[in-house]
């Protein structure tokens, strides 16, 4: 894979779990080009070693994102093919990117995504909530009033809030939300692509006192449903 004149920025979605969840142009873009930027090189790693890939790996963790960008785009300037990775799912969807993307389109650089695995649409997919309107949230904030104010907030729209939250606080965040959603439909997706893929449903108040009763392990994306 050749640049001519700047080189060229892909953006790639990997699994957000079972390795088999990648499309032939996302291993044939890891395959040829010039390096792979990471959100962290071990994970990729695991991932371009599982599917014989070996290429150079550039680290672009989420705290230090601004400082890392311009050494990049000089890469890209210099005419380097690079594919941006996160650690799962798809770039710049609640994970790193976004700046080397921004800089990158501002540089005159082009940037091409390849579409694939996000824990947001397979999570929607399979939730039985209406996937028509769709609002993101991504991690809500941790203060409990700032938290509780996004979710009404997002509530007043009218489709499908969706969000993702740790294990170890889900039982606690359904519990504050639970004033604001009221007898709303709440779907909790854990572990999705993965051997204990479980799908729960309920209201904020049920799956609140559930999950504390029962601390769940692993990922989850929450969905709330309309009224």
């Amino acid at each position: 894979m050749t640049a001519r004149g700047p080189g060229l920025l892909y953006v790639v979605a990997t699994p957000i779990g079972n390795l088999e969840d990648i499309t032939l142009r996302a291993l044939r873009v890891l395959g040829e080009c010039d390096g792979v930027i990471a959100e962290d090189t071990r994970r990729t790693r695991q991932l371009l070693t599982a599917h014989g890939l070996g290429r150079p790996l550039h680290s672009l963790p989420a705290h230090d994102e601004q400082r890392r960008v311009p050494a990049l785009l000089d890469r890209l300037l210099a005419g380097e093919v690079l594919a941006l990775c996160s650690d799962a799912g798809t770039p710049v969807v609640s994970d790193p990117g976004a700046a080397l993307v921004r800089g990158a389109r501002d540089a005159g650089i082009a940037v091409v995504p390849i579409p694939g695995a996000s824990a947001l649409t397979a999570a929607l997919s399979g939730s039985g909530l209406r996937g028509d309107r769709v609002c993101f949230l991504g991690f809500l904030p941790r203060s409990p009033g700032k938290l509780r104010r996004t979710v009404e907030a997002g509530l007043a729209f009218d489709g499908t809030l969706v969000f993702y939250e740790s294990t170890l606080r889900l039982a606690r965040t359904l519990a504050r939300i639970t004033p604001v959603c009221g007898d709303r439909p709440v779907v909790v997706a854990r572990e999705l692509t993965k051997v204990h893929e479980t799908f729960h449903t309920g209201t904020a108040a049920t799956l609140a006192d559930a999950f504390a009763a029962h601390p769940p392990r692993g990922e989850c994306t929450v969905l709330i449903g309309a009224s």
